[in-house]
Order: C-alpha cells, then sequence, then structure tokens
C-alpha cells in the first residue's frame, strides 16, 4: 500500500534508519514509512548487501523507502529488484527523465529549497511526491534548517495535485506548528528523532507522532516566528 495514498491526513516518515530494533521502534510508534539512506557521504549510510535481510522483513509494516543522491543505474536497478523497498527517493541532481525511467512505480523528488525558482523546477518532474527541504551551498541537505514555511505553504495550496512531504528541521517541538503552518501531505523526520546520527530514541519518536496527532486537532494558527529552528531532519548529509 502506497502510504501516499492512503492513511491519515499527515502521514509519518521516519528517516535515515540504520538498524532493525529502530524500525521496529517507529512502526510500533505508529510511523507510516521508513526512509534507508544509500548515500556513501551520509553519517545514516548503510549498504544493502549487509542489511538486506530484515529490510525485506518489514514488507507490510511500513511503506519503505530507498534514498539516493546521484546513484547509478546499475545501483538503482539493485534496489529496485531487491524487492525491500516500495519507492525511491531522488535527493540528489537527477534530472526528470532520469527519475521517470528508472523503473520504480513510486518515487519521490526531494528538492532543495533556494526561493521561488526552485520550487517552479521542481513542477518538471513527473512525480505527484515532492520532498521540500532546506538548501544549502554544498550539502545534498541534513543542514539542521527549516523550509521557509510560509513559501512551502503557499507552493502547496496552489499544488493541490502534488503531495507535499515537509522536511527540514522538524522535531516533536516545531512540528505541530509547521502542520499548521504549512498542510503538508507528509513529514519527515531523521535527527530530530535520534540520540545520536542514525540512532532512534524512543520518546522522541513517540513525541513526535503524538505531535502530529495533536496537530490535526487544532485549528489555531501558529506563530511562524520564533517557531522555527531545531535540529536537522533530512535524508542526506547529517
Amino acid at each position: 500500500m502506497n502510504f501516499l495514498e492512503s492513511g491519515p491526513p499527515v502521514r509519518i516518515k521516519i528517516c535515515g534508519i540504520t538498524a532493525q530494533e529502530d524500525a521496529s521502534m517507529a512502526i510500533d510508534a505508529g510511523a507510516d514509512a521508513l526512509g534507508f539512506n544509500f548515500f556513501r557521504g551520509s553519517r545514516r549510510f548503510i549498504s544493502l548487501e549487509e542489511n538486506r535481510s530484515w529490510i525485506a522483513s518489514l514488507v507490510g509494516q511500513a511503506f519503505r523507502v530507498a534514498v539516493v543522491v546521484n546513484a547509478s543505474r546499475e545501483e538503482l536497478t539493485a534496489l529496485r529488484e531487491s524487492g525491500c523497498f516500495e519507492a525511491v527517493q531522488f535527493h540528489g541532481t537527477e534530472t526528470p527523465e532520469l527519475c521517470a525511467t528508472i523503473g520504480f512505480p513510486v518515487w519521490i523528488r526531494a528538492v532543495r529549497v533556494q526561493g521561488e525558482d526552485s520550487l517552479a523546477q521542481a513542477l518538471q518532474f513527473n512525480t505527484p511526491n515532492l520532498l521540500l527541504d532546506a538548501w544549502s551551498d554544498g550539502s545534498y541537505g541534513g543542514t539542521g534548517r527549516n523550509v521557509d514555511w510560509t513559501s512551502a505553504a503557499r507552493f502547496a495550496a496552489a499544488q493541490p495535485s502534488r503531495r507535499v512531504i515537509l522536511a527540514g528541521g522538524l522535531n516533536p517541538g516545531n512540528v505541530g506548528n509547521a502542520i499548521r503552518a504549512v498542510r503538508p501531505h507528509a513529514v519527515d523526520v531523521a535527527s530530530g528523532v535520534e540520540n545520536s546520527p542514525g540512532r532512534k530514541d524512543i520518546r522522541r519518536i513517540r513525541d513526535f507522532v503524538r505531535a502530529v496527532h495533536e496537530s490535526l486537532s487544532s485549528d489555531r494558527v501558529p506563530a511562524v516566528e520564533g517557531a522555527l529552528g531545531g535540529e536537522d531532519t533530512a535524508a542526506i548529509h547529517r
């Protein structure tokens, strides 16, 4: 089942999973999707060869996303043919043509938001699934910065056919305000629920999930000023 097509009003993706016990914790706490990082430049990198068996065992428990940065076609084919993933998330400089022709039935395009131009360019990608992350020179993510929630909200409202996944600096303390400000389809978190890079904290995961659920029952308008900040949640270079 595609977590982006059916599920709660705001889906939750826990990214940077590096261990089976962390995957189980996230699933038990209420995560809808898990992200696994196959970019060697990330502190949350894992290899498919060493982790294939336990990732495969999660089938039916959560939507599994392979996160890549400028991976070769051979690497992408191996991830697709492994049977371990329901989707791939492109987080590098991959072209629209490559993303659309690699063969994953579901794919997510990560967009490092640097003003309105970067959001406009995101529309070149033929996918309804767009993850908005903060921009940083020389890095593919993991800056600890928030996306400009105002720009993200305008984009989400103007593109109702796109499923916006909000990432960038989210944690249990600010995700509620982020959801009320942006109204995303899903939220993505990694270091905001960690003890150390790649190792998750069950209390923080539960607090994050609870904050997401509580935001859905509140109609109050957040005070965006002062709400930004917090730990990095993007999928790369943490």
